[in-house]
């Protein structure tokens, strides 16, 4: 709707136009402030502008009053109009909200190292990302998922030092000494007991085969990562592994010394990132000629601006917030545009059981892992409290609030307005489409009223997309269902001459609520 009034507008002004909706309704559906912005244009009193723009835009039909109001343009949308969008949505429910002609991004997320089980805090960046690319698909980008694998380094030489030793001891029975690090927890042995039935006994018997357990290992694991996020409806278009890169990185290293961008000291090669506002330059290649995990990070990224999107976003922990600048900065000496990679950083979460803190797992060693809350509290809770809040912003809550069956749960609160509707349905022995073009003439305001916010929802979707608060959606959600349950107690829908009428609103309401949760990839229930 909101394009429509923008598109109406235009007609009669050649000036970008902003549109916001008023704080009280009573004044109408949007607003605009164009008169101040035109006033300096054309040196002349923004009331008289207004006016001058109301009056014009009373002449068209999908306005039903249009006042001019301290220099504000105050639009009302017809009852007409609303009907008529209305059934066009109700018609085409797949492609309400939907748009077209957007950017083509590549959306990078998750990226746990192949190490261990997914933990809850991976668990709020993977839904958070699908989401997002969700969101966006539908509002009209061409979105691509991409997991970027961290097998180099020492983590996964230490998951198979770890899967040996618990081989030797846990399943070979044999005395092992421990080193200071290495990784625990009981899936560590449960692999360590895979890996002697898949390679042999004999590969547990000298250390020279460690690399090839090394192997085997971040293969189970990544196995487990991708079971782990198919439970949530999560799935990648693309996997780099990290590993790979590094056959690139002295031709990486010799764009970067001809850009001026690298120098050597200390036996080091550096970075300039303070160049390009980083708090100091950082190493990319050590004393030993090993290229650093920076380096690692300033190839992939070499090679995706390479794959010429129009844009990149990484969801990355808060931990790395610190690697934003540099890797910004190597983007900029490459010749591109660092303001094409968009990174959003997502925070930490806390669980609570019955107000105390969530155990960690025994089998994950020291954290709590996702597959166990999915587990406790299904899917669709897990995806719709992680949405809730911003995803820089730290997320607490109890998981026993997610079980309840009440209005004080926010799921089981929009899906019980959902079966409502299906319910209402069933009661009058009708279908959803036997009402679709029922006329919605002779509402009261407070129907109107519900009919505007059930049809903001492609408004919500693109501004939660562009503003990147998913939030927004959620919040939506809950509203629009609150607003439903108490027109329903307060409006009697069946045995009433509106009957028709009002069962198309509640299909209108019942839409909406579909749809968004659709957009957070969950299946909105038709009875409860």
């Amino acid at each position: 709707m909101k394009k429509r009034v923008y598109e109406v507008l235009r007609k009669h002004i050649d000036h970008p136009v902003v549109l916001e909706k008023p704080k009280d309704k009573k004044f109408g559906h949007y607003a605009t402030p164009i008169a101040f912005s035109l006033a300096k244009t054309l040196r002349r009193n923004p009331m008289q502008i207004a006016e001058e723009l109301a009056e014009k835009l009373r002449e068209e039909e999908m306005f039903e009053k249009v006042d001019a109001l301290k220099g504000y343009v105050n639009i009302k949308l017809s009852h007409a109009f609303l009907n008529e969008y209305a059934v066009w949505a109700l018609e085409h429910e797949e492609d309400f909200g939907k748009g077209e002609n957007g950017h083509s991004i590549l959306l990078e997320f998750v990226s746990a190292n192949p190490t261990g089980p997914l933990h809850i805090g991976h668990a709020r960046g993977a839904v958070w990302g699908d989401v997002l690319a969700r969101i966006g698909t539908h509002v009209g980008h061409r979105i691509e998922r991409e997991y970027y694998v961290n097998d180099a380094g020492n983590q996964i030489y230490l998951l198979g030092l770890s899967v040996y030793l618990a081989g030797r001891e846990a399943v070979l029975g044999l005395d092992v000494t421990w080193p200071q690090e290495y990784y625990r927890g009981e899936y560590i042995v449960d692999l360590a007991q895979k890996a002697v039935d898949a390679l042999g006994e004999e590969k547990f018997m000298d250390e020279s085969y460690i690399p090839e357990i090394s192997e085997w290992a971040k293969e189970r694991m990544l196995e487990l990562i991708n079971s782990n996020l198919a439970e949530v409806g999560i799935f990648f278009d693309h996997y780099v592994s990290e590993k790979s890169l590094y056959e690139r990185w002295d031709e990486i290293l010799t764009k970067l010394a001809d850009a001026g961008a690298v120098y050597e000291k200390d036996g080091k090669w550096w970075l300039k990132s303070t160049e390009h506002g980083d708090e100091k330059d950082r190493v990319v290649v050590r004393e030993d000629g090993r290229p650093t995990y920076l380096a690692g990070d300033i190839i992939y990224h070499y090679l995706k601006f390479e794959r010429g999107y129009d844009h990149y976003i990484n969801i990355w922990g808060a931990d790395h917030h610190g690697y934003i600048a540099r890797v910004k900065a190597a983007i900029a000496f490459f010749g591109y545009d660092p303001q094409r990679l968009e990174i959003i950083l997502s925070q930490m979460v806390s669980l609570l059981k019955g107000g105390e803190p969530y155990k960690m797992s025994k089998r994950a060693g020291n954290f709590i892992l996702m597959q166990d809350i999915v587990r406790e509290i299904g899917p669709d809770a897990l995806r719709f409290i992680f949405l809730t809040k911003k995803s820089d912003t730290h997320l607490e809550f109890d998981v026993e609030d997610l079980k309840k069956k009440d209005n004080s749960n926010p799921i089981y609160y929009i899906n019980y307005a959902h079966a409502r509707v299906f319910s209402l349905f069933e009661k009058a022995g009708r279908s959803q489409e036997e009402v679709f073009n029922a006329p919605l003439e002779g509402l009261n305001e407070d129907a109107y009223d519900l009919l505007f916010t059930a049809l903001i929802l492609p408004e919500v979707l693109e501004d939660a997309f562009e503003s990147r608060q998913l939030q927004k959606v959620t919040d939506y959600l809950k509203y629009l269902a609150g607003k439903y349950h108490k027109f329903y107690y307060d409006n009697k829908v069946l045995g009433t001459p509106n009957e028709d009428k009002l069962l198309k609103l509640s299909a209108m309401v019942a839409l909406s609520l579909r749809v968004g949760l659709r957009m957070l990839g969950i299946t909105a229930m038709k009875r409860m």
